[in-house]
């Protein structure tokens, strides 16, 4: 109780400061501009709301990736945060990026496969009853070669079409783009919270380690063809008593004692990427910011991405 209060703390201090600073400038110029428009100085506040619960969040993932060699969803950050004040109303919610399947380690650049993600995405489609035709137009999407893989398609397809685009042949940028690949939109909603476009990634490099602490069911199922069900909730069920410290511990779970030698160049116990969502809500009238960072030790985070609406 008292870590959940500090955690809460420190973004009220964050929003305090910001807002002292910020509000009666920015509010000052909202009514020079539109006068008495109520629900227009509202949505102003609600945004600034929601950057100072950024700021916020952003300085406790900072101070909590010092203190521990792992994170996982026995920590604070993994709870929804709902701050109730005076002034109007704060909902935050955080997810880390590296507990999903990084969409662009699938192919290499040379348009061949990159096997172990491939297979990796194969069973995680079929896990969620998905077809696995948009998982070709995925890595033809972002390999450089012209050549489509079975199920999917290059340039010629996409400028065909009645709003013709080229391919990016090159790495997703945003999670938003995978909409435009052949076959993704209509299953975009059911694959959004297993896969992400971010994550641990070293340039050039053609892994991206899914965090065995963090990752949904379905995508621990899908790291090994011999993972089942049963022993994906096994996993689950010592991650929730004791969060691993290591890779080498997903040993200690009954049943993989032998499979996790195979899955140590593509998992890890420490994330380092947030998609964080904070709302702001003043009499009524709601503005939110969303945004994935990179938490790099004490330096300041990285911003990856941003969108307020």
């Amino acid at each position: 109780m008292n870590s959940q209060r500090g955690f809460v703390l420190v973004i009220v201090l964050m929003a305090v400061v910001l807002l002292t600073g910020l509000v009666t400038v920015f509010i000052n110029e909202v009514y020079l501009e539109i006068g008495s428009n109520r629900s227009s100085v509202d949505t102003t506040q609600g945004s600034l709301f929601a950057a100072a619960a950024i700021a916020g969040v952003h300085e406790q993932l900072k101070q909590a990736h010092a203190q521990r060699s792992y994170t996982a969803l026995t920590d604070l950050w993994a709870k929804p945060i709902l701050l109730d004040d005076p002034q109007g109303q704060l909902r935050i919610s955080i997810e880390e990026e590296n507990s999903k399947l990084n969409l662009n380690v699938l192919a290499l650049p040379n348009g061949t496969y990159n096997e172990a993600y491939h297979a990796i995405a194969v069973r995680l489609f079929r896990q969620l009853k998905l077809p696995t035709d948009p998982i070709d137009a995925i890595a033809d999407w972002i390999d450089e070669d012209a050549t489509p893989h079975p199920g999917g398609a290059e340039a010629d397809w996409y400028l065909a079409r009645k709003q013709p685009i080229r391919p990016r042949n090159k790495p997703l940028l945003t999670l938003e783009e995978a909409r435009r690949i052949r076959g993704v939109a209509e299953l975009f909603d059911q694959l959004r919270p297993f896969v992400t476009v971010y994550g641990d990634q070293p340039a050039g490099a053609p892994a991206a380690t899914i965090n065995i602490n963090t990752a949904p069911r379905e995508l621990l199922v899908a790291l090994d063809d011999r993972i089942t069900v049963a022993l994906a909730d096994r996993i689950i069920a010592h991650r929730t008593e004791t969060p691993f410290r290591y890779p080498a511990e997903l040993a200690q779970v009954p049943g993989m004692e032998q499979i996790t030698t195979t899955l140590l160049t593509r998992i890890s116990v420490k994330g380092t990427v947030y998609r964080i969502r904070a709302e702001g809500i003043v009499n009524g009238s709601s503005r939110a910011i969303e945004v994935v960072s990179r938490i790099n030790g004490g330096a300041e985070p990285s911003i990856l991405y941003w969108r307020e609406y």
